[in-house]
């Protein structure tokens, strides 16, 4: 299903949408050095996204130590105090800001200054604190990509609709798979046990659909209810064949496991072949 639509790729979450904006500028997020100034739960979400990447360097900037000093503890990060964020603007190559301040804390003289000793190196910066966090005006200089609530709020609606459509396609992807297994039953000839089977595998989807709907209602990450869903139904199909090999007698297991290679595997099977028709073939060679 991942292979077939675009279910993994829309980010849904402004933290997402954070870190895959600066993975389009920065060529490797491991090699950055990324500074979150505040430490309410956005920055935390967001500091936990850019943690998984794995950058150079993070370090926290916050008004009141003690919650900053948690925050930094969490991530290894460095703690600075917020009277010195002018004079280390410069040595961060990502800056990410939400804090409760009414008045902008990073102003346009402090980036023009960052900017130049950085020798104009680029500086990713997310604003998204309202009022805003940092002056507008940042947003003309040219080294500066500068995104704010605005920006990302757009991102993470349009992300959704996409993500929503890949979640229709992967639906009739499944929809389409099942129908296959339920016509491939169609085409035997023990119509009461197809009926039966047709019955058994459309209950275990519905239950299956159901149950990947609910996740998805409740803000479950996409892909790994997809990956729950696919599993579930996995192990529904799986868990009969897989109960009667195991509990079979030594002089049944042979042809059990010759049946079940042949309905599950196809074209390839695994093991020695029903010891009459063995011997019957041997026989008819002979003749």
């Amino acid at each position: 299903v991942r292979t077939s639509t675009e279910i993994g790729s829309h980010s849904i979450s402004m933290a997402a949408a954070s870190v895959r904006l600066a993975s389009q500028l920065f060529e490797d997020l491991s090699d950055i050095k990324v500074l979150f100034v505040g430490a309410g739960e956005m920055i935390e979400l967001v500091a936990t996204h850019f943690a998984a990447k794995k950058p150079r360097a993070m370090a926290i900037a916050n008004r009141t130590r003690e919650r900053g000093e948690k925050l930094a503890g969490r991530f290894n990060a460095e703690l600075i105090p917020l009277s010195d964020l002018p004079q280390r603007l410069g040595d961060f190559d990502a800056v990410v800001s939400c804090t409760a301040s009414t008045l902008p804390i990073i102003g346009l003289g402090a980036v023009e200054r960052a900017l130049k000793a950085r020798k104009r190196r680029p500086i990713f910066m997310v604003d998204l604190a309202v009022p805003r966090d940092i002056e507008p005006e940042v947003n003309r200089l040219s080294d500066v990509y500068l995104y704010t609530v605005d920006d990302l709020s757009s991102l993470v609606q349009i992300a959704g609709e996409k993500r929503q459509a890949a979640v229709q396609q992967a639906e009739a992807i499944i929809e389409t798979g099942v129908q296959g297994f339920v016509n491939w039953l169609g085409q035997r000839n023990t119509v009461p046990l197809i009926r039966a089977l047709t019955a058994q595998a459309d209950e275990w989807r519905t239950v299956e659909l159901a149950r990947a709907r609910k996740l998805l209602a409740k803000g479950e990450d996409i892909e790994s209810v997809l990956e729950s869903m696919s599993r579930g139904l996995t192990q529904k199909m799986m868990h009969g064949a897989m109960v009667e090999l195991n509990t079979a007698e030594a002089s049944q297991r042979a042809d059990l496991a010759h049946t079940v290679s042949r309905l599950f595997l196809r074209n390839t099977v695994f093991g020695s072949q029903p010891t009459e028709k063995t011997d019957k073939s041997a026989n008819d060679s002979e003749v």
